[in-house]
């Protein structure tokens, strides 16, 4: 009889309908294995991938993010970050009791099928995904991970993913010469890549000010982190000088916001750039807007951009000392908050969707 494990199904075309269900363990093909999750993170960059789960042009074809784990004509699987166990494997290069670092189901085990398995790790090579972003497709062992220490262990999956397109936001400031301004706001501050971002852009001697957006509530909180040069309430924008050039880096997607900066520094707002949809339900707004057109960042195509421009070794080094002197603050800034089994899974999916989380914790489920 075949072992059963819970995953989570979510309807593509309403987010909001997410249900736990049981898999059956299928026989493995042959190059394939099958991990169990150890724990993965669930943020605010998860219901980014649910938004953008059917084909939104990401990816330059007709895949969204639910071709990861699933084929067109079943439920949406939602992709997280997360640490896994391989409990079976049919695969030359990997064997039982290998643990990796990668891109996974929101459920409680998986099956991969492996390609260019070495000592860091290797590619899954399943036919749906060798199309989409490599970023997402690589799985790397835990002990070839230069960067990885034991103590920050839960770090990686609430962090690691988000800090990494927060530090490449900051990298392409400097590429483009912080496009000529002298402030940048960023929004939805107490999120994890915007803090991300912010630390990127502290490490740098010469910058704009960096002024956090966030709501009433979360101001002295997150002023307290000292991550921001300054930080202000949404209410607030309307007091920053706009005669100032300034850049907007949006991580949720909320269309009021976007409009009052936009409405408030015009001409004088030099970039306007759209990370993430947290706010998958707030009104995009974006129609008339003054100012510059608004510009979607994408962290693969950043990731493949300067791995072209430095090679591997270079992007991997440059990324490994930023990520060790973040997680020397890491601790001090999120607490972690433990979740165990299937209905806990899907209570923390609820949570993160209703914006119900807490921004000063770390989700981590541990299947």
């Amino acid at each position: 009889m075949s072992a059963k494990s819970w995953a989570i199904d979510i309807d593509r075309d309403d987010i909001t309908q997410a249900h736990l269900v049981e898999d059956a363990d299928a026989p493995l093909a042959p190059g394939q294995v099958r991990v169990h999750l150890d724990s993965y993170a669930m943020t605010a960059n998860n219901i980014t991938y649910a938004v953008f789960g059917k084909p939104a042009g990401l990816f330059g074809n007709d895949q969204g993010y639910w071709d990861f784990f699933a084929e067109r004509d079943t439920p949406g699987r939602l992709p997280v970050w997360g640490f896994a166990t391989v409990t079976e494997s049919a695969a030359e290069g990997v064997s039982v009791g290998d643990r990796f670092y990668g891109y996974y189901p929101m459920a409680e085990g998986a099956v991969l099928t492996v390609g260019k398995a070495g000592p860091g790790g290797f590619t899954d090579v399943t036919p749906r995904r060798t199309t989409l972003p490599p970023i997402y497709n690589n799985y790397q062992r835990i002990e070839a991970l230069p960067d990885y220490r034991a103590a920050d262990h839960d770090y990686w999956p609430v962090f690691r993913p988000l800090f990494l397109t927060g530090w490449l936001i900051a990298d392409q400031f400097e590429d483009e010469g912080d496009y000529g301004v002298q402030q940048i706001l960023i929004a939805s501050a107490s999120s994890k890549t915007a803090i991300g971002l912010g630390f990127a852009l502290k490490l740098r001697t010469e910058r704009p000010e960096t002024i956090g957006l966030t709501s009433a509530a979360n101001v002295d909180a997150l002023a307290a982190q000292s991550i921001y040069d300054r930080v202000i309430s949404y209410d607030q924008i309307m007091t920053l000088n706009a005669t100032t050039p300034a850049a907007l880096v949006d991580m949720a997607g909320n269309g009021a916001v976007t409009r009052t900066v936009h409405s408030h520094f015009g001409g004088q707002l030099q970039a306007s750039i759209v990370v993430g949809k947290s706010h998958w339900d707030a009104q995009a707004d974006g129609e008339g807007l003054p100012g510059p057109e608004r510009q979607g960042f994408f962290a693969p195509g950043r990731s493949q951009k300067r791995i072209a421009d430095w090679g591997g070794a270079a992007f991997g080094q440059k990324i490994a000392e930023a990520w060790l002197a973040f997680m020397d603050v890491a601790p001090r800034l999120t607490s972690v908050d433990k979740r165990r089994g299937g209905e806990a899974a899907l209570a923390a999916y609820g949570e993160m969707l209703s914006g119900q989380a807490d921004p000063a914790k770390g989700i981590v489920v541990v299947p």
